[in-house]
C-alpha cells in the first residue's frame, strides 16, 4: 500500500543534533523541534540538576553538565561524542551590559569568551566529529548594532560574529557554519535580565514591531532547524527580530 499523500519524511530522521546550552530557552526549543523532525539529541548545560530534568523530559540520548567556556571540558565532551555528529547548535552564553565607569571586567571578559572564543573552539573540535555537510549554528544578536551607553562589550561581539562565522565556514568546509542573530526573544534569560520591566518590554514590542507580536524561542528554533536541513546555506548571518531593527527606539 502506498503512503498517504501529504505526509513527509521527518527532515532530520536518523540524525544526531548536539545543543550546547540546551537546558532552557532557544536551545531547549531547538532540541524539541529536532526530535519532532526525527533527530536524536544530546544537550549540555552548566546546571547539573536542571540539565538532568530537561534531558529526562526530552528523552535525550545524553546530557552533559559542564562549563562550555572551559576548553578542556569542551574537548572532553567532543572526545566522548558518538561520531559522526550531524549538527551542533551553540546557544551557551549571556550578554554583558555595563558602562565603562562601573564595568565588571571579569564578567565582560567571560561574555567575550562565550561569544567569540567558544565558536572558535567548537569549530576546531568539530573537524573529524561532525560529518561533512553537517552544520554548526551559532547565536549572536541584533540589539547592539546601534551604539548606546553600556553596550560596548556586546556591540563588539555583535560586530565580530558575522565575520568570524564567514571565515569559519571556509576553514572547516565542507561542514557548514551559520549564524542566527535574534533581537529580543521571550526566554527565561530575558526575564532574568529585565526583571520587573519584562511585561512593559513585551507590551512595547507588541505595539511597535511590524509583526505585532513578540518573537519566541520556537521562532528561532524553526530557523535553526532550517539551517541544518538546507544544505545550500553556509557562512551567512540570519536576522530574526520581527522587524525590530526597522523601528526607532526598540
Amino acid at each position: 500500500m502506498s503512503a498517504p499523500t501529504g505526509l513527509r519524511e521527518p527532515a532530520l530522521s536518523g540524525q544526531t543534533v548536539v545543543v550546547i546550552g540546551g537546558s532552557a530557552g532557544i536551545g531547549l526549543e531547538t532540541a524539541r523541534l529536532a526530535q519532532t523532525e526525527g533527530a536524536g539529541v544530546i544537550i549540555t548545560g552548566r546546571d547539573p540538576d536542571r540539565l538532568d530534568r530537561t534531558a529526562a523530559e526530552l528523552g535525550a540520548q545524553r546530557g552533559a553538565a559542564f562549563d562550555a567556556t572551559d576548553p578542556l571540558a569542551l574537548g572532553r565532551f567532543f572526545d566522548e561524542l558518538p561520531a559522526p555528529i550531524d549538527h551542533v547548535l551553540v546557544t551557551a552564553g549571556r550578554p554583558y551590559y555595563g558602562r565603562l565607569a562601573d564595568m565588571d571586567v571579569e564578567a565582560a571578559r567571560r561574555s567575550l569568551d562565550e561569544h567569540l572564543w567558544l565558536p572558535i573552539h567548537v569549530a576546531r573540535l568539530a573537524v573529524g566529529t561532525v560529518r561533512p555537510g553537517g552544520t554548526l549554528v551559532f547565536l549572536s544578536g541584533t540589539g547592539a548594532r546601534r551604539p548606546g551607553l553600556g553596550l560596548s562589550v556586546i556591540a563588539a561581539g555583535t560586530a565580530a560574529m558575522p565575520a568570524l562565522v564567514a571565515n569559519l565556514a571556509l576553514e572547516v568546509a565542507p561542514i557548514r557554519v551559520n549564524l542566527i542573530a535574534p533581537g529580543f526573544v521571550d526566554t527565561p534569560l530575558s526575564a532574568e535580565l529585565l526583571g520587573g520591566e519584562l511585561d512593559a518590554r513585551r507590551d512595547q514590542l507588541r505595539a511597535t514591531l511590524p509583526i505585532r507580536r513578540v518573537v519566541g524561542p520556537a521562532d528561532v528554533a524553526a530557523l535553526a532547524v532550517h539551517l541544518m536541513t538546507n544544505t545550500a546555506l553556509t557562512g551567512a548571518t540570519y536576522d530574526i527580530d520581527g522587524g525590530q531593527q526597522l523601528v526607532t527606539g526598540t
